[in-house]
């Protein structure tokens, strides 16, 4: 039996999708939330009321650390008349690693999750007026135990903590964990859920109702599962690991994946999916009054099978296998399968052109003292092997782009490792991230920074046509004037150094911007270091 609830408000915007069911009341139209939205990930959308939406926005240059920010924290609010605005960055929220909002806590403070960055763990941000204000950190103790691709929300009755991530006694990846709220700053450690809902595939992006005591949360891995969708399931009894079996959530569901919804109020929600965005998230709602079909009867799960006389040694382990969504350039779903033994699987490379997210060409090499070593198959490398070797850094390289250094730590284990290329056309600007000067100086500083610079240098001797600009950047922090003669003196530094390397002089040029061009925020240390710089820009 299903529940029909009657929605009154209307959230316009580009649609993107239009689905018809067959629900006797009326066609759905899924839209997107316009100004919401960008060619970036867009995701963990989280209703805080006064009209607002809080979101985490991935890669995009006005996120604290830049384009290669995993994650801050951005807003967009709905208007009287139900139409989304522009999205604005919250530089109060966000570090220069990754953030999202859990969602409120009580009326005045805010729980926001960073991990890195600058910060680690769960931290309480109080409103005052129109800015949240960093309050202090809550304590969790195992929180640091999960791994993976770490989500949750706050219950809607501000006492429990749903979060998903692998920890210890996962069923396979991502499970889904709770943790109860002790005092002011104080949350009990998070226990798993069970397995009427963690399955040895990925569950994330919990949501759970005090109210209705129904958790919805995205699933690949249970019944009628294409990529991740949406399900809903109602706790039974007292015990945190007693579940209904869930069901199904198709009425927004697509063959793309779905990873969060937020209610806005009992009657509108908003959702994530990537079936129309080349994989990258987007935030979406229905256009128009549609009843929201939510089950209101739940039937208990089947207890989880017991295998008897299975040998440790005869124990099945599970294994990571990308699933693309048809046609979709983003972070690939994954599913778990089962093997007799557990074997590494080869680093699953996801090389992406910054802009337009579309898949590139590329190679990988590294080096060994003064010798270059290209990789054949890039699809075989093992981060073991490159651990083993003692590479601390690999090169990805791809025609008619600027190579990309990725230290090995960055390179992941069992999910896919995403490098975003930037290519070499008028008006594309990159940050010489490994390039350092001693302090208050023009003077290059550190064999890092000499090795990132002959490699630069390599890759313009070999583009010869190429016209560049190099600017240099400061914080706001002592005189402008200064600042600014200081920043110029450093691009100084950069292009001798280039045209010693046999970079033509005539194919460079010079800037120096002070701190007139901030690149994040300089309220906090980690924004102005950010702010201190080199970009390079491609003028022809």
């Amino acid at each position: 039996m299903k529940k029909f609830i009657n929605v009154f408000s209307k959230a316009s915007g580009t649609m993107l999708l239009a689905f018809c069911f067959s629900f006797q009341i009326q066609a759905q139209k899924i839209i997107s939330l316009s100004g919401a939205n960008s060619p970036q990930d867009d995701m963990n959308p989280v209703w805080i009321g006064d009209n607002t939406l809080l979101f985490t926005r991935a890669f995009h240059p006005d996120n604290v650390g830049g384009v290669n920010d995993p994650g801050d924290i951005w807003m967009t609010k709905k208007s009287e008349s139900g139409e989304w605005q522009e999205a604005v960055h919250r530089a109060d929220l966000s570090t220069d690693g990754y953030d999202f909002s859990l969602g409120l806590e009580d009326y005045l403070t805010l729980l926001v999750y960073h991990t890195g960055g600058s910060r680690f763990g769960i931290y309480q941000y109080s409103k005052f007026g129109t800015d949240w204000n960093f309050l202090r950190q809550v304590t969790m103790p195992g929180l640091d135990s999960l791994s993976g691709q770490v989500t949750g929300r706050v219950g809607s009755d501000g006492k429990v903590i749903f979060l998903s991530g692998k920890g210890k006694d996962s069923k396979g990846n991502e499970d889904i964990y709770v943790s109860e709220k002790k005092g002011p700053i104080e949350w009990s450690k998070p226990i798993n859920i069970g397995s009427a809902i963690n399955t040895p595939g990925q569950e994330m992006s919990p949501f759970y109702d005090a109210k209705s005591e129904q958790l919805y949360f995205s699933s690949n891995m249970h019944e009628g599962a294409q990529g991740k969708d949406i399900y809903i399931a109602k706790r039974i009894g007292n015990d945190w690991t007693g579940w209904s079996k869930p069901e199904l959530w198709g009425q927004i569901n697509t063959p793309g994946s779905e990873v969060s919804v937020t209610f806005i109020n009992e009657e509108e929600v908003v959702w994530t999916s990537t079936q129309n965005s080349d994989g990258f998230a987007d935030l979406l709602t229905f256009e128009t009054i549609v009843p929201l079909v939510i089950p209101d009867e739940f039937i208990a799960a089947s207890p989880e099978p017991i295998v008897a006389n299975e040998s440790p040694a005869k124990a099945k382990t599970v294994s990571v296998e990308p699933i693309y969504p048809t046609s979709a350039v983003g972070f690939p779903e994954v599913k778990m399968t089962e093997e007799d033994e557990k074997v590494e699987e080869p680093i699953n490379w996801f090389v992406v052109d910054a802009k337009n997210k579309k898949m590139v060409p590329f190679t990988i090499s590294w080096k060994r003292g003064e010798t270059i070593i290209d990789v054949t198959e890039p699809g075989l490398l093992k981060r073991s092997e490159l651990v083993s070797s003692q590479i601390g850094e690999i090169k990805v390289s791809a025609e008619g782009y600027f190579p990309k250094s990725l230290p090995v730590g960055e390179i992941k284990s069992g999910e896919p490792t995403v490098v975003l290329m930037t290519k070499a056309e008028s008006g594309s600007v990159i940050v010489l991230d490994n390039v350092n000067f001693k302090r208050g100086t023009a003077e290059l500083e550190g064999e890092e920074t000499k090795s990132s610079l002959t490699e630069l240098a390599d890759f313009l001797v070999d583009n010869p046509e190429m016209k560049l600009r190099i600017h240099g950047h400061t914080d706001n922090a002592g005189d402008p004037g200064l600042n600014k003669a200081l920043s110029l003196e450093r691009a100084g530094s950069v292009r001798d150094f280039l045209i010693t390397q046999g970079v033509p002089f005539e194919s460079l040029r010079i800037s120096g911007w002070g701190g007139t061009r901030p690149f994040a925020s300089n309220a906090t240390e980690a924004g102005r270091a950010k702010n201190r710089r080199v970009e390079l820009e491609v003028e022809r």
